[in-house]
Order: C-alpha cells, then sequence, then structure tokens
C-alpha cells in the first residue's frame, strides 16, 4: 500500500518537482539530484502526510523549494563553475525557454512566487501558505516580480 502511494506521488508530481527545481538552480543535473533528495524525503515521511493530495502537492513543493535553497547555498555549488550547455529541451517547451531565460534574472523567491501563481494555478493565500509567508508580502512580491519581469522582457526587445 505505501509503495502504490509513493510510486502514485512520483508519478504525479516529478515533472513539477523538476521544473521547479530547474527554475531555482538552472542546471539539470543539481535538478535531478534535488528531485531524488525531496523523494527520499517523501520516502521518509510518507506516514506523516496521510492521504490529502493537496497537502502532498504543498509539501513537496515546500520540500523542494527548500531543498534548492539549500543546494544555492553550499560552499561546493558556489565553487564549482558551470558549464555552457543547452538543457533546456528536457522539461520546457520551446516557448517557454525565452520566458524561462527572462525569469533567471529575478531573485528566486519571486520566481518561485511566479511559478507557483502562474503555472501551478495557486491563488495568493494558498502560496502563502506554502511558502509559510505573510498573504500581504506575498501579494507584493507577486507585484514586484511582475513590475521586474515586465521591465526584462521590454529591455530585451530593445536588445535586437
Amino acid at each position: 500500500m505505501k509503495v502504490e502511494k509513493i510510486e502514485k506521488i512520483v508519478d504525479t508530481y516529478s515533472n513539477m518537482i523538476m521544473r521547479l527545481a530547474y527554475q531555482n538552480c538552472f542546471n539539470k543535473s543539481d535538478s535531478e539530484d534535488i528531485v531524488q533528495e525531496v523523494f527520499i524525503k517523501l520516502i521518509k515521511n510518507i506516514d506523516k502526510l496521510g492521504d490529502n493530495s493537496e497537502y502532498i502537492k504543498a509539501w513537496i513543493i515546500r520540500v523542494t523549494i527548500n531543498t534548492c535553497k539549500d543546494c544555492n547555498k553550499s560552499s561546493w555549488y558556489r565553487k564549482v563553475k558551470k558549464l555552457e550547455e543547452n538543457e533546456l529541451d528536457f522539461c520546457f517547451e520551446t516557448e517557454e525557454r525565452g520566458v524561462l531565460n527572462k525569469l533567471s534574472e529575478l531573485k528566486p523567491i519571486y520566481r518561485n512566487i511566479i511559478y507557483l501563481y502562474y503555472y501551478e494555478g495557486y491563488k495568493i493565500n494558498e502560496i502563502a501558505k506554502i511558502l509559510k509567508m505573510n498573504e500581504n508580502t506575498v501579494s507584493s512580491n507577486l507585484t514586484r516580480a511582475r513590475k521586474q519581469f515586465k521591465e526584462f522582457l521590454e529591455g530585451g526587445e530593445d536588445d535586437e
């Protein structure tokens, strides 16, 4: 029973976790490592999560973001020079790649809020619960993120 539940969760959320991890670290290999770490944490905590799929999804999102933060803070990660590679093909559609490149210029908290709001369809109050933030903070960060993202997009058009 427990194995079936884990398999269902993995099948349901693995792509979402990969996308969320990638938009936090912009490296396919690190994203894959983060996905594995999240699933290890899931296996360790499966008995505590219950059967509410929305709670499980929110828990997975929160664990993914925290694992990304830990990865980005590690001394190894900061000292390693990244290889330049075009690896966006693995989980993003062609039209999403340009947007993702522009999103990479935003602060991680802004990227996460935009991702949760627009891509996962969460409302501000739900994002606040997932990220354990005040609703007003999420709302103002979303407004700032939209403004910065708009400036990035408009700035990118002038370069061409």
